[in-house]
């Protein structure tokens, strides 16, 4: 039988829940009623399947879903909410839960979808899917305009940031470059223009994840 965890903050809701759930099919090894009552269940469990409200006192229900990755790594979260927020779906669905249920579905839904989670799947309410998909193509689109827009850094400048990650002042680096000291300050200033950026270190660390230069 598959192993089960309830999570939510109302006990009659809970009771009735787990209940249910028993009945069909599933071995429901704990319930807890906030956040950090959750983790400690989940980590003395073991569940394979934890059924978690969002809207919880204490830690949320979406930092639940962290913290339970952390002490049970095998158990799958199926975040079960009264929220319709697209915001809370993005969230969850970044924290790791593999599944986006609303309280208001049918109870043969809410077994689909723990069943379809425990097998490997992912399952989220229809009237969520939609907006999965609708901020999915926004995220996509805003991805695409921010590479048309990505600031393109000269062969001096990267030369020259390349040498600022490797820790050299502005005088060794004009030394280096056959430049003078106030040339490569003109450089590093044109270089945090293009970036938006306000100092040496955040250029450089963009540069690294852009893979434009190189620490030795």
């Amino acid at each position: 039988m598959r192993r089960l965890l309830v999570v939510d903050d109302v006990p009659l809701f809970r009771a009735g829940l787990s209940s249910a759930l028993k009945d069909a099919g599933f071995d429901v090894v704990a319930e807890a009623g906030d956040g950090e009552g959750a983790v400690t269940a989940a980590e003395e469990h073991q569940p394979d399947l934890v059924l978690l409200d969002i809207l919880m006192p204490g830690i949320s229900g979406l930092e639940v879903v962290e913290k339970i990755s952390a002490v049970a790594p095998e158990a799958q979260v199926v975040l079960l909410t009264a929220s319709e927020s697209e915001e809370d779906l993005l969230v969850g669905v970044k924290a790791g839960a593999r599944g986006y249920v609303t309280k208001d579905a049918p109870f043969d839904a809410l077994v689909d979808a723990l069943n379809a989670v425990e097998g490997g799947g992912a399952a989220v309410s229809p009237n969520m899917a939609g907006k999965l998909l609708d901020v999915t193509r926004q995220l996509l689109r805003h991805q695409e305009l921010l590479q048309s827009r990505k600031p393109v850094l000269t062969g001096r400048e990267l030369e020259v940031l390349q040498l600022v990650a490797e820790g050299q002042t502005s005088r060794e680096i004009g030394v280096l470059l056959f430049i003078s000291e106030n040339t490569v300050k003109n450089h590093i200033r044109n270089i945090l223009d293009k970036l938006g950026l306000h100092s040496r270190n955040e250029a450089v660390l963009y540069a690294v994840r852009e893979d434009l230069i190189s620490l030795s």
